[in-house]
């Protein structure tokens, strides 16, 4: 599957784009890009004190343009041929 990645989790894992296989789950994704790019991505996107059960992620998560806060969250089902963009928290105001 195809990963990207924007504004500073782009500059935390070095690319814009990532191709991924094996994973079966958005949980499972974060982990692996965890452990093969930047363990920090996984803080910002899970230990954050915004995480609760409502919102299992700071950021965003779309799989194939949709939310995985409207799917099954950490639990969303990926295929090989899934698109998934990653973004990290915004602020304003």
């Amino acid at each position: 599957m195809k990963v990207r990645f924007y504004a500073t989790f782009r500059e935390l894992i070095g690319k814009k784009e990532i191709e991924v296989h094996g994973v079966k789950t958005v949980r499972e994704l974060i982990e692996y890009i965890a452990e093969h790019y930047s363990p920090q991505i996984k803080k910002e996107l899970l230990e954050s004190p915004r995480v609760s059960d409502e919102k299992p992620v700071d950021g965003m998560i779309l799989v194939n343009g949709r939310n995985i806060l409207h799917l099954k969250g950490l639990d969303t089902e990926l295929n090989e041929e899934d698109e998934v963009h990653i973004f990290p928290p915004a602020g304003g105001g």
